[in-house]
């Protein structure tokens, strides 16, 4: 564990701020990167809080355990659809995409596990913080959370930093990091010439593979009202709408917001279909309309490790959304079981086509 040169907060001073009484025990987060973001608060390492007023918190899948505790206005950026539901429901102020506005006197980070979106949060960050404000972010060492604090360092810049829960917290004052400019990402050039990504996005920068072998076997009969279930930026619905013709109307359905407002982009030249954009969480969210087709590229993870059931529950979740003979086109890693609840659930089951590395199914209601 490393200070170097951290004010430090008296315990009766914590004891006013966050309104602790005599033995409270607080609650832990379940994300351990949050408690060790918030450990150098608990821990009076950092000196200049007492005057905190607004706080933008960014990244954050769960309330702070402090939220009702402290005295400061908290705003919450989260543009993961279930991680921003849970947060309304437990009363916070959530917004789907970072402020235009400025002036926190302070900004949290919950690193990910994306460099490119740490470093342009961190940019961000700094705009939108005081000149006298405090950057605080946490993130996993396996994340990149460590290597990123030292090219911070590296860069001249004066910061504190703790070790904690296999993880690493970082903080440092808004005036001494003009260096945080150089990690801006520079704008990327257009996948194909023509869509839009991001640092953070599914295949950003590049089309996916198992996307694009599904994208060659679309049938030319595809028609009707069709959905694109995990449309991520775009690529998907795109060729649905230059290949299938029958296509009258086109919805994609997308938990990340800045994935879904590159889509918007990405098809915003298409006029030969009626497009609707559903920011939406699949496995939360009812949906109240019926298909003809769904098309999708389900994940298979939230972390490292592989969850087939999650493409075994948006299978599920399509079933219910599609009409009476109404087709379900899905990509997927060879290895991912899915044709036992396809065969469970739909009265035809068929592989288009398989390669070394996928396979595309389709089903029939």
């Amino acid at each position: 564990m490393c200070f170097e040169g951290a004010g430090r907060l008296s315990r009766a001073f914590l004891l006013a701020v966050f309104c602790v009484k005599p033995g409270y025990s607080q609650a832990m987060n379940a994300d351990p990167q949050i408690e060790t973001l918030l450990y150098p608060l608990r821990s009076e390492m950092i000196g200049d809080a007492e005057g905190w007023q607004n706080i933008l918190c960014i990244g954050l899948s769960e309330p702070l355990t402090i939220e009702e505790l402290i005295s400061a206005k908290l705003t919450y950026a989260q543009g993961f659809r279930p991680d921003f539901l849970k947060l309304q429901r437990a009363g916070c102020y959530v917004v789907p995409e970072l402020p235009k506005r400025g002036g926190y006197d302070a900004v949290l980070v919950r690193l990910g596990r994306h460099r490119g979106q740490n470093e342009a949060w961190l940019a961000e960050a700094r705009k939108l913080v005081k000149k006298d404000g405090l950057i605080l972010a946490s993130g996993g060492k396996t994340d990149g959370a460590v290597s990123l604090r030292k090219r911070i360092a590296k860069a001249g810049m004066a910061i504190d930093y703790a070790s904690l829960n296999h993880g690493v917290v970082f903080w440092f004052d808004a005036a001494g990091a003009a260096a945080l400019s150089d990690l801006a990402p520079t704008s990327a050039t257009p996948v194909e010439g023509r869509f839009v990504t991001a640092p953070g996005m599914f295949s950003h920068g590049k089309i996916d593979s198992g996307s694009r072998l599904l994208a060659q076997h679309l049938p030319d009969s595809l028609s009707g009202v069709v959905a694109d279930f995990c449309a991520g930026w775009g690529y998907l619905s795109s060729r649905i709408a230059e290949q299938c013709p029958g296509v009258e109307t086109l919805h994609l359905y997308e938990a990340d917001h800045a994935s879904l407002q590159a889509a918007k982009t990405n098809l915003q030249a298409l006029n030969s279909v009626k497009v609707e954009f559903f920011w939406h969480d699949l496995f939360g969210e009812p949906l109240d309309q019926h298909y003809d087709a769904i098309v999708m590229n389900p994940p298979f993870h939230t972390g490292r490790k592989a969850e087939p059931e999650l493409g075994i529950r948006l299978i599920e979740v399509a079933h219910d959304a599609l009409r009476d003979r109404g087709h379900l086109l899905l990509v997927a890693n060879r290895q991912l079981p899915y044709e036992t609840t396809l065969k469970s659930q739909f009265g035809s089951v068929n592989t288009v086509v398989e390669d070394a590395h996928y396979k595309v199914l389709i089903a029939v209601r």
